[in-house]
């Protein structure tokens, strides 16, 4: 569903919300304004967290999901589409559902599974219906280091292993493209990001920010790919621009809180 009459390019969020505003819905949210496209949610779960951690997690109904993304895009319409945070099968299953019946072409899935710190977020018949239903139909995922390693299989330490992993994920999940994000690296590594489409392998780097504050980081990336899809960008344009993005928000990290504060969206703001 790709229609609104305004011709207001329309980006819709399935995520999570962090009432920390660092991360999930809130950041995404953010992200897609400061790209001069409209953002739309529907929030799968309530967190409650801060700089410091997460203390609370309340999943909403599947029924819930699935009402929130009918009333989007049967009215509004959407341009592109990302989701973060789905929580469990139920929700996961029916967001895949919902794709797939709207056919939202312009989908990238952050497949929020595994923290940077390598802490799994989501149990495995969770992963295994990610893999299955709502993977597929990405345009583009995103994984982190560890949430690459669970998808193909392999242990990651090296650009190599990086590469060998991106290119078994493109052919096994049936994606169009991957970006395996280099976050969780380490060295020289962090921050590299790997590219491949089937045709292709691409190395994104850029200097690497040192700030304790990037609470976000992987939520920017995914929307800011997403909203670039919505204003019309071919998918590498897109992701060359959400890095840039994601690079920019860093170096405008936010030091706030008494723990990892957020990246900061609202950089344009300060540079003119």
């Amino acid at each position: 569903m790709t229609t609104n009459k305004n011709l207001v390019p329309v980006a819709l969020t399935i995520a999570g919300s962090d009432s920390g505003g660092g991360a999930g819905i809130q950041t995404d949210l953010r992200t897609f304004a400061f790209h001069c496209v409209h953002g739309t949610s529907a929030i799968t779960c309530v967190t409650a967290q801060n700089t410091v951690g997460v203390t609370r997690v309340d999943a909403m109904a599947a029924e819930s999901v699935v009402a929130q993304i009918q009333a989007v895009v049967e009215d509004i319409g959407v341009q592109a589409a990302k989701t973060g945070m789905l929580l469990n099968q139920e929700i996961i299953a029916a967001v895949a559902q919902q794709i797939a019946a709207y056919k939202i072409d312009n989908l990238v899935v952050d497949p929020v599974m595994v923290s940077r710190t390598g802490a799994q977020l989501i149990d495995d018949n969770a992963v295994q219906t990610l893999r299955n239903t709502l993977i597929p139909q990405a345009a583009i995922i995103t994984p982190n280091r560890y949430e690459a390693q669970i998808l193909s299989g392999l242990e990651i330490a090296s650009l190599v292993d990086m590469q060998a992993a991106a290119e078994i994920m493109h052919r096994e999940l049936g994606v169009k493209a991957v970006l395996v994000k280099g976050g969780g690296m380490s060295g020289s590594l962090r921050g590299i990001d790997v590219w491949f489409n089937g045709e292709k392998f691409e190395i994104l780097t850029t200097k690497q920010i040192e700030t304790k504050n990037t609470h976000g980081t992987g939520c920017t990336l995914s929307a800011a790919i997403a909203a670039n899809l919505a204003l019309g960008k071919d998918l590498w344009t897109a992701v060359q621009a959400a890095k840039e993005y994601v690079t920019n928000a860093l170096t405008y990290s936010l030091d706030i809180g008494k723990g990892q504060g957020p990246v900061g969206h609202f950089f344009p703001l300060l540079t003119k």
